[in-house]
């Protein structure tokens, strides 16, 4: 057992901490698996809901092609492909409601 002074917003507490072996030690949690598909991320520029979904995955798509609708602020946003290119994953469905970031789909 280890013991330490910790002080929080100003107050000082005595804490007691103990020391397990390495083999004790929880196993660290695997790494995410990749993406489903490879490229450039398509993500949600605000949060909101998606509305429709115009292209599937292995779709060619152009840079610019509307590739699914997004309704934030009671407005219907086009989502566009970021590039040349086919459609290798499509993460969110109709309904589905996203965050500002999310990814939404990868264009490779």
């Amino acid at each position: 057992m280890k013991r330490f002074n910790v002080t929080v917003n100003g107050k000082t507490y005595d804490v007691a901490v103990e020391e397990i072996g390495a083999g004790a030690a929880p196993a660290p949690a695997a790494a995410p698996a990749a993406a489903a598909g490879a490229g450039e991320k398509v993500t949600a520029p605000m949060p909101g809901t998606i509305l429709d979904v115009k292209a599937s995955q292995g779709q060619s798509v152009s840079k610019g092609d509307v590739i699914m609708v997004l309704e934030a602020m009671k407005m219907e946003n086009d989502i566009v492909a970021p590039c040349d290119g086919t459609v290798t994953s499509i993460v969110v469905k109709k309904g589905d409601t996203v965050q500002s970031g999310d990814t939404l789909a990868t264009v490779g």
